[in-house]
C-alpha cells in the first residue's frame, strides 16, 4: 500500500532524511519511532506529497506521489502535528468545508460527516466553534478530516501530542480500531504509543533507519539470549546456587527481594527455554515458587540501545574523521 524506496531528503546542505526504504501493507499499522529531529515529520511529508523528495521514489496505493500527485493524495488523509482546523468555524462547518475540499460527492457529504463524527466521537459538538473546543476535541476534529473522504491511506504526525492521559487512551482505541479499513502509518517519539497501538515499528535516527520489526522481532535480534523472572520464597544464596546448575543456565543474578522472597534473573542461551528446568530445581528443593515467565527488552529498551549505539557509531566515525584530518595536517606542516 506504501512504498517508499532510497528516499533522500535535503534542505540545501541539511540532509534530514538518507536512502530511507520501507513498504507498509494493506490494513496495518505501522510506528514510525524515533526521537525528536530523527526525520520522522520530513518522512512522512514526502509521503503525503507535501515535500518532494530530493531522491527516491515514493507510491502510495499504486501511485507515485511526484509524478500521480492526484491520485495519490485522493487516497491519502493527513493529520500534521498541529490538527489543520479553522478555529472561527463550527464543527459542522469545517467538516463540510473539507469534504467539499477532498471532493466527496455532495450527495456523501452529510452521512460522510455522521459516520466520521460517530467514529471520532464528536457528534455533541457539532454546533460548537472549534476554537472553543478543548485539545483533545480539536484533536478528534483533526482526526475526522482526516478520515472524512474514507483514505485507504492515513499518515498521523504524533497524534497524541499534548493530549491528557485519557485522551491518550481514547485516541489510541481510535487508531487501533481503523486497523484492517485502512493503512496507518503513526509517527511517534512516545515509546507506549508505539508498543500499544503499532503491529510493527520502523525506526529511524539521524535521518537513517536502524531497524524494522514486530517489538518481538526487534527483541529477539538485539537481546542475543532468554531470559526469565523467576520469584522463589527460600534461602537467597541456595536458590541462586540451585538455579545457576540448572542445565542450559548462562548466569543468574538478583533483581529484588522482600521478606523470604527472592526475584531473579536467570539468562540461558539464546532460543533455550529452561522454565520447565527452572520449575523442577524449585520444586524438588521444597521451596514456593510465586513466580516464572519469560522476559524481554521493552521497546523503550529497544529503542534507547538502536538510537544510542547508532549515535555512538556516528560520533566515534566523526571523532575518527577529525584524528585523520588533524595527523594528516601535522604531516605536512613544515
Amino acid at each position: 500500500m506504501i512504498e517508499v524506496e532510497h528516499l533522500t531528503k535535503r534542505y540545501g546542505p541539511t540532509l534530514a532524511v538518507s536512502d530511507v526504504s520501507f513498504e507498509v501493507q494493506k490494513g496495518e499499522v505501522l510506528g514510525f519511532l524515533g526521537p525528536n529531529g530523527a526525520g520522522k515529520t520530513t518522512t512522512m511529508r514526502v509521503i503525503t506529497g507535501y515535500l518532494p523528495p530530493s531522491e527516491g521514489r515514493v507510491r502510495v496505493a499504486g501511485y507515485d506521489v511526484v509524478e500521480e500527485p492526484l491520485e495519490a493524495k485522493r487516497r491519502t488523509g493527513y493529520l500534521p502535528e498541529a490538527p489543520p482546523v479553522y478555529p472561527d468555524m463550527t464543527v459542522q462547518e469545517y467538516l463540510a468545508f473539507v469534504a467539499r475540499i477532498k471532493g466527496v460527492p455532495r450527495r456523501e457529504i452529510k452521512a460522510r460527516m455522521g459516520e466520521v463524527s460517530e467514529k471520532c466521537a464528536i457528534t455533541d459538538v457539532q454546533q460548537r466553534q472549534i476554537g472553543k473546543l478543548s485539545k483533545g476535541y480539536r484533536q478528534r476534529v483533526g482526526l475526522a478530516q482526516t478520515l472524512i473522504h474514507n483514505p485507504d491511506v492515513l499518515i498521523l504526525d504524533e497524534p497524541t501530542a499534548g493530549l491528557d492521559p485519557k485522551q491518550i487512551i481514547e485516541t489510541r482505541e481510535l487508531i487501533k480500531g481503523l486497523a484492517g479499513q485502512h493503512t496507518v502509518v503513526l509517527s511517534t517519539h512516545i515509546l507506549p504509543e508505539a508498543s500499544k497501538t503499532c503491529q510493527r515499528v520502523v525506526v529511524i535516527n539521524a535521518g537513517k533507519i536502524v531497524a524494522v520489526g514486530t517489538p518481538d522481532e526487534l527483541t529477539r535480534r538485539l537481546q542475543g539470549y532468554g531470559t526469565v523472572l523467576v520469584t522463589v520464597e527460600g534461602p537467597a544464596a541456595e536458590v541462586m546456587d540451585k538455579l545457576q546448575r540448572v542445565q542450559g543456565v548462562n548466569w543468574v543474578e538478583p533483581r529484588e527481594s522482600a521478606d523470604s522472597r527472592i526475584t531473579l534473573e536467570v539468562h540461558s542461551e539464546k532460543g533455550q527455554d529452561v522454565r520447565a528446568e527452572l520449575a523442577r530445581a524449585v520444586v524438588e528443593s521444597q521451596w514456593k515458587l510465586y513466580e516464572l515467565k519469560a522476559s524481554g527488552l521493552s521497546l523503550e529498551d529497544i529503542f534507547l540501545k538502536l538510537t544510542t549505539k547508532d549515535l555512538s557509531e556516528e560520533t566515534t566515525s566523526r571523532s575518527q574523521a577529525s584524528e585523520d584530518r588533524s595527523q594528516e595536517s601535522e604531516g605536512k606542516s613544515p
